[in-house]
């Protein structure tokens, strides 16, 4: 419902926003018109008298945003991954808001963990700690298992939490839709589309199950990739409401003193969380979309554990391959081939000059080769490949945006580790790798094999099909055509012709 309390629920948001300094960020964000900015001033001009509110040590939209609770808090922190929307520059400062909420009494935990699990605390676990974290949707306590013993990690969300999203995100909403009417030139950034996003995200974390389900499918994804690892969720002591995982003991990854002082090689890591993030995003589709260095750790052994799967970022199989060629063309600064990529996907509109966009992409990546490798920065190609798409009409695409934001951030990451990393030299064979096992005459084969046991599964139909082909045919004009194209008997033959390859290719390529 978008009715009149949530109008009440905007005139508090910007009442908050007067009083924080942040409506005057907002408004010049936007490049709102003089005349609006007027009425604003007005409007907002009584909530003067009551003071500032939030943190004053706090940037002002940051401080809005903590002041208003968990749903702005949440939405901030989504806002920090579309520097396309908000700019780089604030999103910097919007990932001030990872897990920034004090947390809620262990009581209530308890209590909730109990109605979820069917079962009294003290009979599940030993030792069910106060909260070690504590974000904008759940806390997490550490607990050992009353059966074995077992380290365990128990995420809670935060009471009356689904209640209190859903009522924020209906006034969101009502947002979006005075900006889209009032501001005409942000109709480009899709405000509804963005609130449609952070409702699709929310709605998938209010969900413990869901989370617990992408971490048990990543970890079965990454079980065999050295020096990483992935907590298994117990599904046993899971629910919508609850999540228990094995705990992980380890060095947040952004502590390198610590890691110095355990004897880990922080050039190693910084190379390995980069390959591993390529990695995960070509081979399996799916990768950690949230991988910044609160939700990292680095265990005794070296190994880089990854926790917090509450958004992960999915690719198909289709797009992956064409994005190992964008990869690919720059990295061998074939420009042309990454601008007739784009046009061959379709990302780019056909009728705009590939000769042009080549020579634009020029301009994205020659400044790049031949720098220090300090100096490179992924975050800067992308965000001049950005300006360079939206000139050509490219449309904006939420997976690779966030494919590309947390590009963004583990290429922070590792700097963080070793402020020499080079980005290229560490995506080089991994995108090598997937591109010969992906793109050209293997994958072709493949590819074969795979339609061959499509064609197998209509195996029983086709004597059918064929016969009612033949007979329409031979009815003549008493019985409807068959499509227009190819005739029969060159269709047929074909099919014979790629049954034939892609037997071959299964009997070679194994």
């Amino acid at each position: 419902m978008r009715g009149p309390h949530n109008l009440l629920r905007l005139i508090r948001t910007g009442a908050t926003f007067e009083r924080t300094g942040a409506m005057d960020v907002v408004l010049e964000g936007f490049g709102a018109p003089t005349s609006l900015r007027i009425l604003v001033r007005a409007l907002g001009w009584p909530f003067k008298w009551l003071g500032v509110r939030g943190d004053p040590a706090l940037p002002p939209v940051v401080r809005a945003l903590t002041a208003l609770g968990p749903s702005y808090i949440k939405f901030g922190q989504i806002l920090s991954t579309r520097p396309d929307v908000v700019g780089a520059q604030m999103a910097e400062q919007l990932k001030y808001l990872q897990d920034q909420l004090p947390p809620f009494p262990t009581d209530v935990a308890k209590a909730m963990v109990a109605a979820e699990l069917g079962a009294p605390v003290e009979a599940l676990f030993d030792d069910f700690s106060e909260p070690v974290a504590a974000a904008s949707i759940a806390q997490v306590h550490k607990a050992r298992l009353r059966e074995d013993g077992k380290l365990v990690a128990v995420k809670v969300l935060r009471p009356g939490i689904e209640r209190a999203f859903r009522r924020d995100i209906d006034a969101f909403y009502l947002a979006a839709q005075t900006i889209e009417m009032f501001l005409p030139s942000t109709r480009r950034l899709r405000p509804m589309d963005v609130i449609s996003h952070f409702d699709s995200v929310v709605q998938g974390e209010l969900d413990l199950r869901l989370e617990a389900a992408s971490a048990s499918e990543f970890a079965a994804n990454t079980k065999d990739d050295k020096g990483f690892a992935v907590p298994q969720p117990l599904w046993r002591l899971s629910g919508r409401s609850v999540m228990t995982m094995d705990w992980v003991e380890g060095i947040n990854m952004s502590d390198n003193a610590a890691l110095d002082a355990a004897g880990h090689d922080r050039v190693v890591l910084g190379g390995r969380v980069l390959a591993l993030f390529l990695s995960h995003a070509l081979r399996d589709g799916l990768f950690h979309g949230d991988m910044h260095q609160g939700n990292l750790k680095v265990a005794a052994n070296g190994d880089i554990v990854a926790y917090d799967f509450g958004i992960m970022g999915r690719i198909d199989a289709y797009t992956r391959k064409v994005y190992a060629e964008i990869l690919m063309g720059f990295i061998q600064r074939n420009y042309r081939r990454v601008a007739e990529v784009h046009f061959e996907a379709g990302y780019v509109p056909a009728d705009r000059d590939v000769e042009a966009f080549a020579s634009a992409l020029r301009a994205v990546g020659e400044p790049i080769f031949g720098m220090e490798a300090n100096r490179i920065s992924m975050a800067k190609l992308l965000a001049y490949l950005f300006d360079v798409t939206e000139r050509f009409g490219m449309q904006t695409r939420t997976e690779l945006i966030l494919l590309q934001r947390t590009m963004v951030v583990v290429e922070g990451v590792a700097r963080s580790l070793d402020e020499n990393v080079n980005i290229w030299q560490v995506a080089k064979p991994v995108v090598e790798g997937y591109v010969r096992s992906h793109v050209g005459p293997l994958a072709l084969a493949k590819d074969l094999i795979s339609t061959v046991q499509v064609l197998a599964r209509f195996g029983p139909k086709l004597p059918r099909l064929v016969e009612n082909l033949l007979i329409a045919q031979a009815d003549g004009p008493k019985t409807p055509p068959p499509p227009r194209g190819v005739p029969l008997v060159w269709a047929l033959a074909g099919a014979v012709v790629l049954l034939a390859v892609g037997i071959w290719a299964g009997v070679w390529i194994r």
